[in-house]
């Protein structure tokens, strides 16, 4: 990693605290750009957004599917933590502490909005800094890389009726022209749009010009996080002023489900015996959120200022930092997961 990425979080909080400063000292600029907007979809952060995205789905080969039963236990895992474990967990835990333990502590009005938020967090595995994430716990690449290429796959088809189904179940009325639209703002457009530029790439000058493509790219993917960052936080900035508290108590269910999926997908890829290079990022993508998305998808659905775009800012704002935690976990407990692998 360049010495920018090794210091990411700083980066990420300092961004942070400047959105939400500058949401405060400039709620004109913050109000004007909020209002560029088509169809409820806010074109500033979706630009930002598809900067941000397409670079890293650029890493990905979809031929890399071809070799996911090279690790199939690790595969398996991961899959059912994704898409049988992390949104419904979500979906409980959001009910459990926001639309009932909380519910007193929290305005009435945002309480579904909230969950929702919640619900869009949970529903689509990261795709991006999974790969910083695996580099940190030095896991296997290619296990990494076609368990991102199979989670992108499934997301295209399984991300809307999957979040339908959830908010449906918290008796959410589905806006289903917005959330399909998003689908394939941010989903089906970006990937397509990354595998054409890596396959041109590819097609013009081999593996090196993919790999000076990417190193090219990369600054560009982190500035344009950065900046997503200092403008939601701009857009929430007074919310999060004015409700320190919404903010710990939607935090409580956030790490809660990343620590519950982390261990659960670390325990059973230990119980399963596969190789702790697996069983790392396995428990890491298991754990971790398309924010990107979920950010997207909530202000398209619900508008900027509203309980679920708050709800998924708070899970950028713990995101690295939770995250880095799980890491330091993995690699900590390396010698007792080798001790009891099964033979």
């Amino acid at each position: 990693m360049t010495l920018f990425e090794r210091y990411l979080t700083l980066w990420v909080f300092l961004c942070i605290l400047a959105g939400i400063v500058l949401g405060h000292l400039l709620p004109g600029l913050f109000g004007a750009i909020s209002a560029v907007e088509v169809a409820q979809v806010n074109l500033p952060v979706a630009v930002l957004i598809w900067l941000m995205i397409v670079p890293m789905l650029v890493k990905i080969d979809f031929a890399a599917l071809g070799g996911v039963t090279k690790h199939w236990r690790g595969i398996g895992v991961t899959l059912f933590i994704n898409w049988g474990v992390k949104p419904f967990s979500m979906a409980l835990l959001g009910w459990l502490f926001i639309g009932y333990l909380f519910r007193p502590l929290l305005p009435a009005d945002q309480i579904d909005s909230y969950i929702a938020g919640l619900i869009l967090l949970a529903a689509a595995p990261c795709t991006a800094m999974v790969f910083v994430w695996s580099s940190l716990t030095r896991g296997e690449p290619h296990f990494t890389l076609s368990q991102v290429a199979l989670n992108d796959a499934i997301m295209i088809v399984a991300f809307a009726p999957l979040v339908a189904l959830l908010l449906g179940l918290s008796s959410i009325t589905v806006p289903w022209q917005t959330l399909l639209l998003s689908v394939g703002l941010y989903i089906v457009v970006p990937v397509a749009a990354a595998q054409i530029i890596r396959r041109m790439t590819l097609a013009s000058g081999g593996e090196p010009a993919l790999q000076r493509l990417l190193k090219r790219l990369q600054p560009a993917s982190l500035a344009a996080l950065l900046a997503t960052l200092v403008l939601l936080f701009g857009f929430q900035g007074q919310q999060i002023l004015d409700q320190p508290s919404v903010i710990a108590l939607l935090a409580v269910p956030i790490l809660i489900q990343v620590y519950f999926n982390a261990g659960l997908a670390y325990l059973l890829n230990r119980w399963s015996g596969e190789q702790h290079c697996v069983a790392g990022p396995s428990a890491l993508i298991g754990a971790s959120n398309f924010f990107e998305l979920a950010v997207a998808a909530a202000i398209s659905l619900f508008g900027l200022h509203s309980g679920a775009a708050l709800a998924t800012v708070v899970g950028v704002l713990i995101e690295v930092p939770v995250m880095l935690s799980v890491v330091w976990i993995v690699n900590s407990s390396k010698p007792w997961y080798e001790r009891g692998l099964r033979h």
